[in-house]
């Protein structure tokens, strides 16, 4: 319990007799300032690589064979893959566990999106123009537990890697990782929809558990690489994202983010927005078509990340 104040809210104005604000900042270990000099990142992946890519919207086991068989043909390798974007709710057990199975067969990670999240009752404000602004996090123990009960039906077909967008059910999961509640190789994503965007922040999510974190998107090299000073988890940064959410395209700057800010997952989301790609009703051969055209964009990351920074390189596959 916080101590009763002994001192009134307000006082006078003047000599304050307590640390500046970059005092503060510094005695807790967190940067004072942008890191503006961009120093090279110390962490890599346990492979050496400073980067891997990531590529969202991989929603059907069709889905998925689309983007196996570009990347083949590419000889490129796609680490990652955030799929159900639109909820795993709406594939049954067999298609989630023959996807499983394939992901594996190309030693690909996948991190599965339960839901879909409106199914837990977000409620009229997160709805509301100004609402949306507080973020999507769960309400009520109901909800807590049916989206639980989503998770464990995941662990039961397979997956070990989850998107998290709510710190409490972060806590939670972490917990019951700890305690053997649920796979001990279990890997939490925290979303971008969290909204987090400093190392202040970032660290509380860290110390939560989570295993990568998506900062907000249009984040500078030097804020990075600030979050970087403090992080040790991966950061999961857009290369490209829709245009309903920036419109960001950094394809010429990869590299260099990746120098700053590894071990880094690039996330490879063009188009007009999400509303078409992650629903129920999303027809299989376009889904397919998107996918083989994400693997497309990723070789041209990959390509011109090569050519300006040829130093830093990509997770060989495994």
């Amino acid at each position: 319990m916080r101590p009763e104040a002994t001192a009134p809210a307000t006082t006078v104005a003047g000599d304050r007799g307590y640390a500046s604000a970059r005092e503060l900042l510094e005695r807790q270990g967190l940067p004072p300032e942008d890191s503006n000099d961009l120093p090279d990142s110390p962490l890599r992946f346990d492979d050496g690589g400073h980067y891997r890519i990531e590529i969202s919207g991989i929603e059907r086991l069709s889905t998925l064979q689309a983007l196996v068989d570009e990347a083949t043909e590419r000889e490129l390798h796609i680490h990652r893959a955030v799929s159900f974007v639109a909820g795993a709710t709406l594939l049954d057990q067999g298609e989630l566990r023959a996807f499983a199975e394939l992901a594996a067969e190309h030693a690909i990670e996948v991190i599965a999106c339960p839901g879909p999240r409106a199914a837990w009752d977000l409620g009229r404000q997160a709805a509301s123009q100004e609402g949306k602004a507080t973020g999507g996090r769960v309400r009520g123990s109901d909800n807590l537990r049916l989206l639980l009960e989503d998770y464990l039906r995941l662990f039961d077909c397979g997956f070990r890697g989850i998107l998290v967008w709510d710190e409490g059910v972060l806590d939670i999961l972490s917990q019951s990782r700890a305690a053997g509640h649920i796979p001990p190789d279990t890997v939490m994503k925290v979303s971008v929809f969290t909204g987090h965007g400093n190392a202040a922040s970032m660290r509380i999510v860290e110390s939560l558990g989570a295993d990568s974190i998506n900062p907000v998107g249009d984040l500078p090299r030097s804020m990075l690489s600030s979050i970087r000073s403090v992080l040790r988890i991966p950061l999961d940064v857009y290369a490209f994202v829709y245009d309903s959410f920036g419109g960001m395209n950094r394809y010429w700057e990869t590299g260099e983010i990746a120098r700053v800010a590894s071990p880094c997952y690039f996330k490879i989301e063009p188009g007009e927005n999400e509303k078409g790609v992650f629903t129920a009703w999303a027809d299989e051969d376009w889904l397919a078509r998107r996918a083989r055209d994400r693997v497309r964009h990723a070789a041209i990351m990959h390509e011109l990340a090569a050519r300006t920074t040829p130093a830093v390189q990509a997770s060989p596959p495994p």
